[in-house]
Order: C-alpha cells, then sequence, then structure tokens
C-alpha cells in the first residue's frame, strides 16, 4: 500500500495521470489491513469487445494511440525530480525478475507444464544488458494494459487515470512495453490465445496492431526494439507465474469468483507462446 500510494503521490500532476491520493493508514485495526484513500476519477475501463461498442473505429485507434503515448510517457518521467530516485535498482532488473518469479513459481505450482525449465533456462541465456539502449532505467508500471487505465471516451477518447501500480518500479521500459504486447490481442487470435489473457477489447474494429504500438512507441521514444520478442516471451513468463499463483489459490478455495477456474488453462499455453517468440527472434 505505502509503495503504491508513494508513486500516486510522486505522479500526481505531472504528464502521468493518477488519481489524486487523499490519505494512507497503516494501522490494521481499522479495516484489518493498511489501506490508503484516493479520489474518485470518473472514466470507462475497458475490458472486452462488450465495452468497446460505446467507440467508433476511429475513436479505438486514438484509445490505442494514447495507449503507446502514456507508456512512453511513463517511461520518461523525471524519477529524479518526482521524487522517486531509489525507488528501485535499474541495474540487474531482468536478472532479479527472473529470479524473483522462479521463486514465486516454487511457492505456488499446481501442475506439471512441459516447457518451463527449458524456458527459464532459455530466458537466463538470453539476458539484454542492463538495460535497454536509452542507456538508463526508467519508471515502469509492471502490469500496464487497457483496463489499468480509466478513459473518457467521448468526444476524442483521453486518458483520465493509470491505476494499479503496485508492481511498479525503476527497471528495464522494454519489460513493461513487452508484457503489456502480450496482452495485445488482434483479431482472429482469441483461439490460439490463452483464456484469460490478451484483453479481447483490443480485437474490437480499429485498435491497431501489436507492430503499429510498437512502432508508435520506438517512434516517441527512440529505442532500440530489436529485441522486442525476448521482451514478449519474458512477459509470458512473467504472466504465467502470476496466473499459477492465482491458480492455486483458486484450488485451496482461498479466491472464488467467476473465470478463475481457466487461469490456470492459461499457463501451460503462455509458456507455449513463449517459446514460440524466443523462436521467431533466434
Amino acid at each position: 500500500m505505502s509503495r503504491e500510494y508513494r508513486v500516486l503521490s510522486a505522479l500526481y500532476g505531472t504528464a502521468v495521470p493518477v488519481p489524486r491520493p487523499v490519505a494512507i493508514c497503516s494501522d490494521t485495526d481499522v479495516i484489518g489491513a493498511p489501506f490508503y484513500l484516493m479520489e474518485w476519477v470518473d472514466g470507462v475501463v475497458f475490458r472486452t469487445t462488450e465495452d468497446t461498442k460505446i467507440l467508433s473505429p476511429a475513436q479505438a485507434t486514438m484509445v490505442s494511440e494514447r495507449f503507446a503515448e502514456m507508456l512512453a510517457a511513463i517511461h520518461g518521467t523525471d524519477v529524479a525530480a518526482v521524487g522517486l530516485a531509489g525507488f528501485g535498482r535499474p541495474e540487474g532488473y531482468l536478472e532479479r525478475q527472473l529470479a524473483r518469479w522462479q521463486r514465486q513459481w516454487k511457492l505456488s505450482v499446481s501442475q506439471e507444464v512441459p516447457g518451463y525449465d527449458a524456458l527459464v533456462g532459455r530466458l537466463a541465456a538470453g539476458l539484454p544488458g542492463v538495460v535497454a539502449a536509452a542507456g538508463a532505467g526508467t519508471l515502469v508500471h509492471g502490469d500496464f494494459r487497457v483496463d489499468n487505465m480509466l478513459i473518457e471516451p467521448a468526444p476524442q477518447p483521453r486518458i483520465a487515470a493509470v491505476v494499479d501500480w503496485e508492481m511498479s518500479t525503476l527497471g528495464d521500459p522494454l519489460a513493461d512495453l513487452g508484457l503489456s504486447l502480450v496482452y495485445w490481442a488482434e483479431p482472429g487470435e482469441l483461439e490460439a490465445l490463452p483464456p484469460m489473457v490478451g484483453a479481447t477489447v483490443t480485437t474490437a474494429p480499429g485498435f491497431l496492431t501489436r507492430d503499429e504500438i510498437a512502432a508508435r512507441y520506438a517512434s516517441l521514444t527512440g529505442r532500440d526494439l530489436s529485441r522486442l520478442d525476448y521482451y514478449m516471451a519474458f512477459g509470458c513468463f512473467k504472466l504465467a507465474v502470476v496466473l499459477e499463483g492465482i491458480n492455486a489459490r483458486f484450488l485451496q478455495r482461498k479466491t472464488v469468483g467467476e473465470g478463475f477456474e481457466r487461469e490456470g488453462q492459461a499457463v501451460p499455453r503462455l509458456i507455449e507462446r513463449a517459446h514460440s517468440l524466443l523462436d521467431a527472434s533466434s
């Protein structure tokens, strides 16, 4: 809670819109856990193609463009100026991420997943340098996707706020981009992609393709995306571990609700997709 509140406090009033933080409470006696309060923000959360029926194809294109622009803005944040220097350690970021998510996998794995060990080996062998070609770490969101934004859809779509910063840190911006593109489904792909992964919202008419999102991001940042397939494979790995953790809690009846029974099905398909991405880049 305190980490996310710090990010909101730092970013409020900058080029990256966030809800205004109001107060934070670490006293667990109040509601049983630490919590914070943030200001209400008007906007729509787009999660499915059903949600996008209020968008014209032209508006969907603009949402896509704002998406790429916002990720570039996050990565362009002057972390020292907003008080986030020391918020993370960019050096060795991907190596630490690989180790962290392996530990998490061991704690939650509930099924045999062919190709997992081989994928870890391939990711370790192909680790890029400390950070991307820009030469320095940036603020990274950690889970940047369409449904983690509040959008004012009309008359011209505008991102009113970016939310869910609990996985943010300082690190490699291309890891952020790679994971975002793992979520970004294209028309005709839904049968091939894991269930619950790649919000169907981006398959609606007018949304840009992954290549177009990447090209827009590259034009805004000047970053070299020649190893983007690796970063997407890394994103598949990270998401597979997260979903296996959700699946484990579901099997233990600690997580209840509609759709959670499908999380476990997504894991092996994400591992397969990661291998395919690495194959394509070799």
